[in-house]
């Protein structure tokens, strides 16, 4: 029940800060630029263009998200309260993955893509990891500037290689990247899915180890004290 009430509370703050609004604008676009592609084409950039952007909002909005909630002293209501970190990264992780997902699967559907069920686990996967590198970087910061700065390297990382991946250098060892596996999932899907998902999901467990030491320490350290 607790759970339940965060991710609704976080549906409600995207909502009330404009998310939904800017992702149905970024949406119709993305349909529309996609629809007048050459047909050679559309397969790759419909690939990239969900892994780097509704896959990736987590990564992209997450220090806009946590400064908000430190200004209005939503960490600090959080902080005190029985909610646990694990709960508070779940929900966001999953609220900010559901409407990746969707926006990711509607420019799927609108633009005719034929392996949907690898988009839309390779989007909701993808936006878990880039939620929770979101924020492991946002639990640190005090701006958004150095949001912007400290998140860098991590967009470089997960963004460089599926690049270079999805346009011709498909070695096998580019498989280790969680970020090649997404987009392949997404491309074309996989006889070996379940595989793929399970390497995911190990990476996922990776990253939320560190991710929650963080946000406790983010919760300890409210108004600059440690508690």
């Amino acid at each position: 029940m607790r759970l339940k009430n965060l991710i609704l509370g976080d549906f409600q703050f995207q909502y009330k800060y404009g998310f939904f609004f800017v992702y149905t604008i970024f949406t119709i676009f993305y349909i529309s630029m996609v629809s007048v592609l050459p047909k050679e084409w559309m397969h790759k950039i419909v690939s990239i263009l969900i892994y780097s952007d509704p896959a990736a909002m987590g990564l992209f909005f997450m220090g806009a998200i946590l400064l908000l909630e430190k200004s209005q002293r939503v960490i600090s209501s959080i902080a005190i309260s029985p909610v646990k970190s694990s709960e508070y990264i779940l929900s966001k992780v999953i609220s900010l993955g559901i409407t990746g997902t969707v926006v990711g699967t509607l420019i799927a559907l609108f633009s005719g893509a034929g392996n949907l069920f690898g988009i839309i686990i390779g989007t909701f996967l993808g936006s878990v990891i880039f939620s929770l590198l979101g924020l492991l970087v946002a639990s640190r910061i005090t701006s958004l500037n150095q949001f912007l700065v400290a998140s860098l390297p991590f967009e470089l990382i997960s963004f460089a290689p599926p690049i270079i991946y999805m346009f011709g250098y498909r070695k096998p060892y580019m498989l280790l990247h969680p970020g090649c596996i997404l987009i392949h999932l997404m491309s074309y899907g996989a006889s070996h899915m379940a595989g793929y998902i399970l390497y995911l999901l190990f990476w996922i467990g990776i990253i939320y180890l560190i991710t929650i030491q963080q946000v406790k320490f983010m919760f300890r350290c409210i108004g600059g004290v440690t508690l």
